[in-house]
């Protein structure tokens, strides 16, 4: 498979002890995307986890999370694998419904992340 050209924003940014992650989403290397939502939620969460690895961070450094969904009639089924990857306390979240993602995709999720103090 040809190399994608590259997209015009970062990936991560850190700044002053925050790390800023771009939308990810469920694709795989080869572009294909796992069937269903709770397949989707637990790679794009295996994703950020391993972005957030670069810089030395992992899920329970995650401040704020922003969600989007395609489907509404996803979000209990969202939950339930959302909540297998997050310990208490939980970060602030927003859901939305977006109903225009890149084709196959069910969902994207952006996260904050903060340095332990």
């Amino acid at each position: 498979m040809a190399q994608a050209p590259a997209l015009p924003f970062s990936k991560l940014r850190l700044s002053k002890g925050l790390a800023f992650l771009s939308g990810e989403m469920a694709f795989a290397e080869d572009g294909s995307l796992p069937e269903g939502i709770a397949a989707q939620t637990a790679l794009v969460l295996k994703r950020i986890e391993g972005t957030l690895g670069t810089a030395g961070l992992g899920l329970d450094d995650v401040v704020q999370v922003a969600v989007h969904l395609v489907d509404e009639a996803d979000f209990a089924a969202f939950n339930a694998e959302y909540r297998q990857h997050f310990k208490d306390p939980l970060p602030v979240r927003t859901t939305v419904v977006a109903r225009l993602l890149a084709p196959g995709a069910l969902i994207e999720v952006t996260v904050t992340a903060a340095q332990r103090d």
